[in-house]
């Protein structure tokens, strides 16, 4: 699902995407300073492998989403520190913005209901 950036507004834009057994819904509102406000909740399951015993399993996902979009070159304020995400083509791709989490949660350490809270040794 792609969104022209143009077309964000103060009133939110609201979105809701599903893949698998993953739902990524939130909205898109315009902030301040050119940014626009991405909120979103990514919630469902995910297929990923144990970082103990590499068995795939299914992981419980439910995580809160929250940064800015940048149309272009983001000239940050000295005062501000925020989490800015830089789109060059005035289009936000919401598909792709949800798999960069997803694999931004793949690529944290887990594990499977069999080896959380056994023995195994963790280097």
């Amino acid at each position: 699902m792609k969104i022209s950036l143009n077309k964000i507004s103060k009133t939110p834009l609201e979105f809701d995407i599903q893949a698998d057994k993953i739902t990524f819904k939130g909205f898109l509102q315009y902030d301040s300073a050119k940014l626009i406000l991405l909120k979103a909740k990514l919630s469902g399951k995910l297929e990923t492998d144990c970082d103990i015993c590499a068995e795939e399993f299914l992981l419980e996902v439910d995580e809160d989403v929250e940064f800015y979009i940048s149309d272009g070159i983001y000239t940050k304020s000295q005062d501000l520190l925020l989490e800015v995400v830089e789109l060059f083509d005035s289009t936000a791709d919401l598909q792709e913005i949800m798999n960069s989490e997803i694999e931004l949660i793949k690529s944290d350490y887990k594990s499977c209901g069999n080896c959380t809270g056994s023995d195994y040794i963790v280097e």
